[in-house]
């Protein structure tokens, strides 16, 4: 479930918004779903409160299940879909102690072009 993350840009590849793009704007990891924006949106009835929030009928969006949308990246200016790929990268750490180690990594990657993300 960590292939989608807060701020990628997705497109919808399926249900009532197919081909709608947008900007993640939260994942909810426990029930597999991510909020988009501009996608899904649904009417809700709110009442005021005394809190200073405004009653009435508001538009928000709704999750959608993540199966759902499909990351979309920057390929020669071209905006393509792309599956999410990992790979292991070795760098170099430092201990508190100044002597350092090597260790590894996970960089998501586009799975089209092999670029990271």
């Amino acid at each position: 479930m960590a292939s989608i993350r807060k701020g990628d840009q997705v497109k919808v590849i399926a249900g009532k918004d197919k081909g709608v793009e947008g900007k993640v704007i939260a994942v909810l990891s426990d029930s597999d779903r991510v909020i988009v924006e501009g996608v899904n949106r649904v009417k809700k009835h709110r009442r005021a409160t005394q809190a200073g929030a405004e009653g009435g009928i508001i538009t928000a969006e709704a999750p959608i299940h993540v199966s759902n949308v499909m990351l979309v990246v920057d390929v020669d200016g071209e905006k393509t879909t792309t599956r999410v790929g990992y790979r292991r990268d070795k760098v170099e750490k430092t201990r508190p102690d100044g002597s350092t180690y090597e260790a590894e990594r996970s960089v998501r990657i586009a799975a089209k072009t092999g670029k990271e993300i």
